[in-house]
């Protein structure tokens, strides 16, 4: 589900402060990179190759679970792994956390707000936190065989090393004049901090807050606070760090494969309802037409004119400019008043979004209706300052039943009609202690993928 590039309003601002301070920052990574360069002839030399002592107790494993049912399962199933493996190697049982029970705080998926409580609960008996995701399949023996090859007593930030082939809005055109000099962790190969580093980084967190209004790219994000222009160390590629797991020694590999929970959910029981305006009846409803609106079991088109060859349902809502925060509520008020009654899931996208109705259909078979879920690809909005998270409109909205049902018996509404909708009902369902649900298959922003600067 990639919708063309768009909405670039709201990284306007801090795109254009990226642009001031790129030039700095690429000289400071330019030199940066060469160091590490120059550092890493000499490994070998300088006894990095050499054997350190670590075993399991020694790493505290975090992964990156979701509150909702199906994501704490596939988190849970994951934690057993890694405990049976730990019971095959006859090694004391390590310390496994899923992060959306670590902290009731809306940005604890953000991670850095946690690491104060990493360095105070892990410093002393830890030597490395290891993050991963919940599709995260992981090796043991590889893996401690890696990480001993890094010596814990120092500053040390492990991953598999993606980089940017061009600059783009998502990453603030970051580095403009060479992207691919600045590297940051996939993170479905997992990712290590060393214990020095936490603590360097909880004793900067203490003395500064988080800056960023917006979080995009969490990924990206968390490599430029820890590189910190040049005074932290870059990523360290390990190449036992996998996605693909084509080389039989790597420490983790990933499944990326489209989740199927059993029959995938029927089409009569999906409701599309998609936002347009009169000026984009003639260009863009007709290429939605042409290509997958047809797969749709139920599709409404909603606009500020009633235009009976498409069909449009004129909701009463002026078009505006920006927001279509007024046009997002009504439109959610008529799917609980119509006749809509044996439809579980509501999906909101506007008129340049492209779907696939059958992957839809698949996605939506691991997720429980009856449950308040409130599905998408997640931003953040000043997590650093008690914001909020929520799910980007660009990429499609999805809503179950029960959702919009206590959505709609709160009294959180839009401020005006051209509020910014997603933000908006990403601050109401906060509000309601209902949390965005992300998954990786939705998209705002098309842009470039990144490049893995490693082959296995």
């Amino acid at each position: 589900m990639r919708p063309p590039a768009r909405r670039g309003r709201r990284l306007a601002l801090p795109a254009l402060l990226s642009l001031l301070t790129c030039s700095l920052a690429f000289a400071l990574v330019s030199k940066d990179v060469k160091k590490e360069v120059k550092q890493s002839k000499n490994l070998e030399k300088s006894g990095i190759s050499e054997k350190n002592d670590i075993d399991l107790k020694g790493i505290a494993f975090v992964i990156q679970s979701q509150s909702n049912s199906f994501h704490a399962k596939k988190a849970e199933q994951l934690k057993q792994s890694i405990l049976k493996q730990a019971a095959d190697l006859t090694q004391e049982v390590p310390r496994v956390l899923l992060l959306h029970q670590l902290a009731q705080q809306e940005g604890a998926w953000t991670i850095l707000p946690l690491l104060p409580h990493f360095s105070v609960t892990y410093s002393r008996n830890s030597s490395w936190i290891f993050f991963c995701e919940e599709e995260t399949r992981i090796q043991i023996p590889q893996l401690l065989e890696a990480l001993r090859r890094y010596d814990p007593s120092k500053e040390w930030f492990l991953g598999k090393a993606l980089h940017d082939e061009e600059s783009t809005i998502i990453h603030h055109y970051a580095f403009s004049e060479n992207p691919t000099v600045f590297k940051y962790p996939d993170f479905a190969a997992g990712w290590a901090l060393s214990i020095p580093l936490v603590n360097k980084l909880t004793k900067r967190l203490k003395s500064e807050s988080l800056k960023s209004d917006f979080t995009i790219d969490l990924k990206h994000e968390i490599a430029l606070y820890i590189w910190d222009r040049g005074d932290g160390p870059p990523l360290t590629p390990v190449p036992e760090f996998c996605t693909d797991g084509v080389d039989s020694s790597c420490a983790t590999t990933f499944h990326s494969f489209l989740p199927l929970c059993g029959n995938p959910v029927k089409k009569k029981d999906i409701f599309v309802a998609v936002k347009t305006c009169k000026k984009f009846h003639g260009d863009r409803i007709p290429i939605v037409k042409q290509t997958w609106a047809g797969q749709a079991g139920h599709i409404e088109y909603y606009s500020d004119y009633a235009d009976s060859s498409i069909p449009t349902v004129d909701l009463g809502i002026p078009n505006t400019e920006r927001g279509h925060c007024g046009k997002t509520f009504a439109i959610l008020e008529r799917f609980l008043s119509h006749s809509y009654d044996n439809i579980a899931w509501l999906v909101i996208v506007d008129d340049d979004t492209l779907i696939s109705i059958s992957r839809l259909q698949h996605l939506l078979s691991c997720y429980d209706a009856s449950e308040p879920v409130f599905l998408g690809e997640r931003y953040g909005y000043g997590l650093g300052t008690g914001g909020y998270s929520y799910v980007t409109g660009g990429g499609g909205m999805v809503f179950s039943r029960e959702a919009i049902r206590r959505l709609l018996a709160s009294k959180c509404r839009c401020y005006s009609n051209d509020a910014p909708d997603d933000m908006v009902l990403g601050m109401c369902f906060s509000g309601l202690g209902i949390p965005v649900t992300h998954s990786p298959l939705f998209h705002q922003e098309s842009g470039s993928q990144p490049k893995s600067t490693e082959k296995h």
